[in-house]
């Protein structure tokens, strides 16, 4: 179990995991040297999850400790 473990982990194998568009795309970037957009695109797009999942637990949490500290102000009157 090991030892095939090692071996996935070890053992790579190029993949294109690109539609057809994006591969078209960067293609003809290449050619233009513009190929940094795409890749700012491909940044952008990854971020936007992260920062509403970041936002929504700042709210989140900012609520349960705003009644937490509600709640140890009650107790100690």
């Amino acid at each position: 179990m090991l030892f095939a473990l090692v071996l996935v982990l070890l053992w790579s194998i190029d993949a294109d995991a690109q539609c057809a568009m994006c591969k078209a795309a960067n293609e003809s970037a290449l050619d233009e040297d513009s190929g940094i957009g795409i890749n700012e695109g491909i940044l952008y797009l990854m971020g936007i999850p992260y920062i509403l999942l970041g936002v929504l637990a700042y709210l989140f949490f900012r609520k349960q400790i705003g009644g937490f500290f509600r709640e140890f102000a009650d107790i100690h009157k």
